[in-house]
């Protein structure tokens, strides 16, 4: 079964859409957060906890999965799905963003990027072509090409040399494609600069993708910054294709990109937050080390319906995690991961009964917005999620 992206309708009052994705291991109903599995494991959850708490597909690297264990050997075994027991859809991102972050560890060229492991300091060549055959080798169903991702701040030259590089390898990756039952998505660069934006989508569309993605944000920007290029870019994008906020996001950044018409997203927040101490619930953040919560017999979120929320109290989470118990991280992740999907769900419903944007302003109303605790960034090079 090849791939495909069934736009099932937009929302009367916003650009929020609701669609269906089709892949050989199963169907994703977006819009969709995606949990973050660099290295082939969302850290602190069995596969099949994941798949019970509502994940629909997740996410991996090239870069990690490349440098270890090899994507030969993870194709030798099976593919990715059998390697980590996930039989669901799987995304893989094209390590761009983490190249991007070894900074000094790695030289672009015109060919591809030179680079240190930033395991061992070996050096490797990743080209467009190597990029999509070792995605292909890992048996990702939907596949990232190969980009440059353009930093912030960057002046307008750089910004569109980004621009031009990352579309002449958008090209060599569309040819290097061999399995046309993988999706393979464009990236959109450009930095914050509106032209040329629009002048990546123009030049990356006559290319020609299964979906297309908003590279280049959440990558220290300001909020109003990536809210404003979204607000501008996403409605570029064609119709019928799946459009994808890269590194992305807060509950109240995947509201506004929702409004905006985007429909997939990943973060390591939820997981990374979790592992923290950082629980999201529909009250807002908490911060479960926090000495208020030392004899609070209530559950996490009263409105959550996840195994933690019904079976532990907030003064158990919070005496686990300042214990450094295992288990905080496990009860943790299993909460959070399950608030995201409760709110893709909401979303989904909302967006189904022309109601989102009432659905939004419910959740903002009672959500309370601080600063945050972990930032919401895709894995660098050294942090793997």
């Amino acid at each position: 079964m090849a791939y495909s992206f069934e736009l099932l309708k937009t929302d009367r009052k916003s650009r929020a859409r609701l669609g269906r994705i089709t892949t050989d291991h199963g169907e994703v109903n977006t819009p969709v957060f995606m949990p973050v599995g660099t290295q082939g494991t969302v850290k602190a959850l069995l596969p099949e906890t994941l798949k019970a708490l509502g994940a629909e597909i997740v996410l991996g690297n090239m870069y990690h999965l490349y440098l270890r264990p090899g994507h030969e050997l993870v194709r030798d075994l099976g593919g990715l799905q059998r390697f980590m027991n996930w039989r669901g859809p799987i995304l893989t991102d094209s390590g761009g963003y983490q190249i991007f972050s070894l900074g000094a560890l790695r030289q672009i060229t015109e060919e591809g990027v030179v680079f240190q492991s930033h395991i061992d300091g070996s050096r490797h060549f990743i080209t467009p072509e190597s990029a999509v055959a070792i995605q292909e080798a890992l048996g990702a169903d939907i596949m990232m090409c190969f980009d440059e991702c353009t930093p912030y701040p960057a002046d307008r030259r750089y910004a569109k040399e980004s621009l031009d590089l990352t579309v002449r390898w958008a090209e060599r990756c569309r040819k290097a494609r061999k399995e046309d039952s993988r999706a393979l998505f464009g990236i959109i660069q450009g930095g914050v600069y509106t032209d040329l934006r629009q002048e990546a989508v123009e030049r990356i569309i006559r290319i020609g993708f299964d979906g297309y993605a908003l590279g280049g944000l959440s990558v220290g920007e300001p909020k109003e910054i990536m809210w404003q290029v979204t607000e501008e870019t996403a409605p570029l994008l064609p119709t019928g294709r799946a459009r994808y906020l890269m590194g992305v996001g807060t509950p109240e950044d995947i509201l506004e990109a929702v409004f905006h018409g985007i429909d997939m997203f990943d973060c390591v927040l939820p997981t990374r937050g979790a592992r923290n101490g950082l629980l999201f619930t529909n009250r807002g953040k908490v911060v479960i080390k926090h000495a208020r919560y030392r004899d609070d017999s209530s559950p996490l979120d009263e409105f959550c319906d996840c195994y933690t929320c019904k079976n532990y109290s907030r003064a158990y989470l919070r005496h686990l995690f300042v214990a450094k118990e295992i288990l905080a991280m496990v009860l943790n992740t299993i909460h959070n991961v399950r608030f995201y999907m409760n709110l893709m769900e909401g979303i989904r419903t909302a967006v189904r009964g022309d109601r989102f944007l009432e659905f939004r302003r419910e959740f903002l109303d009672r959500y309370v917005r601080e600063p945050e605790e972990v930032p919401c960034v895709r894995p660098s090079a050294g942090e793997a999620e």
